[in-house]
């Protein structure tokens, strides 16, 4: 049973950008046909909002491991968590980066939780996760490594 469950779907701002196919598809379409139009701005929108939430990546912390996405970890091999929100995420996002970093992180969600990995045959020296709630997920994988020892 997770402690901690979030799905990084994009936020009300994103969906409000794909409106804007709409109009472009019946600008498209009209031409043509205006019904045609009209169900290609429909089946266009429908189609982008269903991707974006099927594709979007679920973090979560339970039953011994960190999932964030497709990446699996156990928490023994998991690292002191630490939250990050605005400027220290900007830079651990930008600057801070190393290249080696495993990430899941999302352009619509600003602040980030670095997790380190103590596996020493793991070339990821760190996971980089988005979370709307970052202080909840520090608090997860840390409440989740006293409950393993």
């Amino acid at each position: 049973m997770p402690t901690y469950r979030e799905r990084l779907s994009p936020s009300g701002r994103v969906y409000l950008y794909l409106v804007l196919l709409i109009p472009a598809s019946i600008l498209v379409f009209a031409p043509i046909n205006m019904l045609a139009g009209i169900l290609c701005a429909i089946v266009l929108y429908g189609g982008s909002v269903i991707t974006l939430l099927v594709l979007s990546p679920v973090v979560s912390v339970g039953d011994g491991m960190l999932v964030a996405g497709k990446a699996r970890i156990p928490l023994s091999l998991v690292g002191a968590p630490e939250a990050l929100t605005g400027s220290a995420a900007v830079m651990a996002r930008g600057q801070k980066l190393d290249a080696r970093a495993w990430l899941c992180i999302r352009g619509w969600i600003q602040p980030v939780v670095r997790v380190s990995i103590l596996d020493p045959d793991d070339p990821v020296p760190y996971w980089l996760i988005s979370s709307r709630k970052p202080q909840e997920l520090v608090a997860a994988l840390q409440g989740a490594d006293h409950e393993l020892i």
